[in-house]
C-alpha cells in the first residue's frame, strides 16, 4: 500500500508544478465526504446530504490545500519569505507550510478581529505576526503592496495557485461520489473557495475538442488554454455561496467598508475573487444567500 503524501503527489498531473519540484506538504487532503444520515429527515427534505470535513486538514481548514501549492511554487522560483493578510485559517496554514519549507512568513492581522485558535498556531510555527488599525481589507492592501516593492511572495487567494490546491476537493468529491453532485454549498468570504471548486468540477468534467476553449471564466490562470481537463461530459454542481448578513457584499451587489459578523472568517467587505465568484454563480445556474 502506497503512503499518501499530500494534494500534490496525488494529483500532480492536474497542477502547474515542474516534474522535478519537490512537494511542500503536511499530507493535506483525502479528507473524508461524510454524509448526513439523519439532517434530511429533521428538516423535511428527500435528498442526500454531504459534508466535505475540511478541518482534518494539518492546520484545520482547507487552506491547507491552497498553501500547499503556494508555498511549494513560491520555493520553486527561489522565494524565501511569504505574507498573507488573515483573520485566522490563513495565517496558520501559511506559518505551517513556510515552516516546513524553511522559508519565513509574516502575518497582517486586523486588530481585535482575529480568530485567537489560528493565530496561535502562527505564533507556534514561528510566524511574525503584525497586527494594523483596520479590518481585513486594509491589511490586504498592505501586503498587496509589500509584496509588489519587496522580494516576498503572497499567498492570499489572489496567489493564483492557492486556488490550483483548493481545487482538488472538488476531484476529491466526484472520485467519493462517482460523479458531481447536484448542488454544492460553500460559505463565502474572499471567494477563493467557490472558485476553486468550479474550477476542479470544470476541469474533471471537461473533455474538449478544442484544448484552447476556455472551460471557465472564473479561471484565468491558462489565459483561456487550460490543459488540465481531464474527464469526460459529466455533470457540474450549482454552486451557492452563503454570507454572513452583516458581512455580504455579494448580496449588496457592492463592496462593503465595514463588514461585520461573528464569523471571523468571512468578515470581508471586499473579495478578491469578486469576478471570479460572480461567473461560478452564472455559469453553474447556482446563487448567494445570506
Amino acid at each position: 500500500m502506497t503512503r499518501y503524501t499530500g494534494i500534490i503527489d496525488r494529483y500532480r498531473p492536474y497542477l502547474p508544478l515542474a516534474p522535478e519540484t519537490e512537494a511542500v506538504s503536511l499530507c493535506e487532503g483525502n479528507t473524508p465526504l461524510i454524509e448526513c444520515q439523519h439532517l434530511p429527515k429533521v428538516l423535511g427534505l428527500e435528498l442526500r446530504l454531504f459534508l466535505k470535513f475540511e478541518g482534518l486538514n494539518p492546520t484545520g481548514s482547507f487552506k491547507d490545500r491552497g498553501m500547499t501549492m503556494a508555498v511549494t511554487k513560491a520555493r520553486e522560483q527561489g522565494s524565501e519569505m511569504i505574507i498573507c493578510a488573515s483573520t485566522g485559517n490563513t495565517s496558520a496554514a501559511a506559518a505551517a507550510y513556510a515552516a516546513r519549507a524553511g522559508m519565513r512568513a509574516f502575518v497582517v492581522i486586523p486588530e481585535g478581529k482575529i480568530a485567537l485558535g489560528k493565530l496561535s498556531q502562527a505564533m507556534m510555527h514561528g510566524a511574525l505576526v503584525l497586527q494594523i488599525r483596520g479590518n481585513f481589507d486594509a491589511g490586504m492592501r498592505i501586503v498587496q503592496e509589500v509584496a509588489q516593492t519587496e522580494p516576498i511572495t503572497l499567498v492570499n487567494s489572489v496567489n493564483p495557485y492557492r486556488l490550483q490546491g483548493q481545487k482538488t476537493a472538488a476531484y476529491e468529491i466526484i472520485e467519493a461520489l462517482g460523479g458531481a453532485p447536484d448542488y454544492h454549498a460553500l460559505p463565502v468570504g474572499n471567494a477563493g473557495n467557490i472558485t476553486a471548486h468550479w474550477m476542479g468540477y470544470c476541469e474533471a468534467s471537461d473533455r474538449r475538442a478544442d484544448p484552447a476553449q476556455s472551460l471557465t471564466e472564473a479561471c484565468k490562470f491558462c489565459d483561456g488554454q487550460c490543459p488540465y481537463g481531464h474527464g469526460g461530459p459529466g455533470k457540474r454542481p450549482k454552486m451557492l455561496g452563503f454570507q454572513a448578513a452583516g458581512s455580504a457584499p455579494f448580496m449588496a451587489g457592492e463592496f462593503i467598508r465595514e463588514p461585520e459578523t461573528i464569523a471571523t472568517a468571512i468578515r470581508i467587505g471586499h473579495p478578491m475573487s469578486w469576478h471570479q465568484a460572480h461567473a461560478v454563480v452564472r455559469e453553474s445556474g447556482g446563487w448567494f444567500a445570506a
